[in-house]
């Protein structure tokens, strides 16, 4: 535990995290339905999380259907989009996160948010995000997004924390992964996609409940 509670900065993913997770696999069906009726190959996207689907999916039709490919990409962001800002107006972040932001703050850590969910619907979401965290980084705050370790990397730089004295918080795979990328310590929790086994072998050298039990940590 001392590697969590010695970290400088802790940077947390949002959905699943902090607040209720969207329905993940529900939006990707979406989006890979408007995707197929619009002609994409499925070679071309089948591997890739939903927003590099839209963006793979935009490429292929510039190439093979250049007056498609506008109006694929921007029927596909806003169907995401909508679905997101849907979710939100009847979402609320986990009871114990104001508490730990607060924990936290006046410990002196630093503290950052990142996350594949759009602006709008976090702020609907969490409307004091931004008094509770010194660092709030959205799709659309963003020109790389995790699994890409540039998103996180702009996120410390905007703390002046170096990675390896930061902590990575999330409920994914993909958290994991991107911190262990940077030599981060990983928490994964239980609230969202992942279970305990996905985290580990993703690379989580801690795996918790939900964040509410970081609030119990000695953090002086």
């Amino acid at each position: 535990m001392r590697d969590l509670v010695t970290a400088a900065a802790l940077v947390f993913d949002f959905d699943g995290t902090l607040a209720p997770n969207l329905d993940l696999p529900d939006m990707r069906r979406r989006v890979i339905a408007l995707t197929d009726a619009n002609g994409v190959p499925t070679q071309v996207f089948e591997r890739l999380h939903i927003v590099e689907v839209i963006e793979a999916a935009t490429e292929w039709l510039q190439e093979h259907d250049p007056s498609a490919a506008e109006t694929y990409h921007g029927k596909a962001h806003r169907l995401i989009t909508d679905i997101e800002l849907n979710a939100a107006s009847s979402t609320e972040p986990f009871p114990e996160v104001r508490a730990l932001a607060c924990t936290l703050r006046q410990s002196g850590r630093k503290t950052a948010v990142v996350t594949r969910n759009c602006s709008e619907a976090i702020r609907t979401i969490f409307p004091d995000i931004d008094d509770c965290f010194d660092s709030v980084l959205a799709r659309d705050d963003v020109p790389h997004l995790k699994p890409d370790p540039r998103h996180i990397v702009q996120a410390l730089d905007g703390l002046s924390v170096a990675p390896q004295l930061a902590a990575m918080i999330g409920d994914g795979g993909i958290d994991m992964h991107t911190g262990k990328t940077l030599d981060m310590y990983c928490v994964g929790v239980l609230t969202g996609s992942g279970d305990t086994d996905t985290l580990v072998s993703a690379g989580a050298d801690l795996v918790i409940a939900d964040v509410g039990r970081l609030v119990e940590l000695d953090w002086s």
